[in-house]
């Protein structure tokens, strides 16, 4: 029978050895109790070795199936009352754990939120960002206004129990599940503070995608849209301000997948229009005057002619 502890730390990573220690070490010496669990999605860089000589760890291994496969897996062991989910290259601030735990308690809370550190790669502060506080959680996560990052978060487990890390949608999965929690209306408790040093390189990372995996990428992102504002819509609940928090992501979505289809990028600037009769393409200057005078997808095809020949 599990013996429950106050906050269970899931940690996937693959080939990140350089980073993992400290994403580690970042989440130990708390005042509740807290288990960490890493597992490791196949790596190909010592990671299961060095893993498997550490005390007090709970180790998970799978073939190379993503992140998604990964973190369901963690999360079915578990023993926490509440979860974070951690990012093997980033860190938790210090004291984090212990202050959004009694928060969590405290006010009997679905999800205590925080603000994070971007930092560089040598540990360099590049930005403070506390949690922007809105009354309206679903807009916020849609886009209206910064919501952190959801390792910031501390996710009461039974809340969030029915609620997938989801493999068709991999490259977007943080967003979704956030997404997903929102519309469950959870209670929300603020914390006053920084809860991650999110880190900022150069080096892989899911979302940092090209070619093939950018097309996949821009349809995961269009697809979770389409599904949240229908839920929305069918509760009765896709007010106006929502609708402009989703148009604030819709629109630079919509530019970017012109560069790869220019039709389906048609089909989503209508689409806009359709959620936003009132919408109008938000560009200045030179390229704004192009979308006013010669329209969306002649202004998107000379555009992909000027990278053509600015980038060979």
């Amino acid at each position: 029978m599990k013996t429950e502890v106050d906050i269970s730390i899931i940690i996937p990573t693959y080939n990140r050895l350089w980073s993992l220690p400290q994403a580690i070490e970042s989440c130990l010496n708390n005042k509740c109790t807290v288990e960490i669990i890493v597992i490791d999605d196949g790596s190909t860089d010592d990671t299961f070795q060095w893993l498997s000589v550490q005390n007090d760890i709970v180790v998970l291994k799978q073939q190379h199936w993503g992140k998604c496969w990964a973190v369901n897996k963690a999360f079915a062991r578990a023993r926490g009352k509440y979860i974070r989910f951690l990012d093997s290259d980033d860190r938790m601030v210090h004291g984090a754990n212990d202050e959004q735990f009694q928060l969590a308690e405290t006010n009997l809370s679905d999800i205590v939120v925080s603000g994070y550190i971007l930092t560089d790669e040598n540990n360099q502060t590049l930005k403070r960002q506390l949690w922007t506080e809105c009354d309206d959680f679903i807009a916020q996560q849609l886009g209206e206004c910064d919501s952190s990052h959801y390792s910031a978060y501390l996710f009461r487990k039974s809340f969030i129990k029915e609620i997938p890390h989801r493999p068709d949608y991999a490259f977007r999965d943080d967003r979704l599940f956030v997404l997903e929690a929102a519309l469950k209306h959870p209670n929300i408790t603020i914390h006053p503070g920084y809860g991650l040093l999110h880190t900022s390189h150069e080096k892989s990372k899911l979302q940092k995608s090209h070619g093939i995996q950018q097309v996949a990428q821009n349809f995961q992102h269009l697809n979770i849209y389409k599904n949240i504002l229908a839920q929305l819509r069918q509760n009765d609940q896709l007010t106006a301000r929502r609708i402009k928090a989703s148009v604030k992501i819709l629109w630079p979505l919509c530019h970017w997948i012109a560069k790869n289809d220019i039709n389906d990028a048609v089909n989503l600037l209508n689409w806009i229009i359709e959620l936003d009769p009132d919408f109008r393409i938000p560009e200045k200057g030179l390229v704004g005057a192009l979308y006013q005078i010669l329209g969306f997808k002649l202004t998107e095809q000379i555009l992909s002619i000027r990278r053509a020949v600015k980038y060979g």
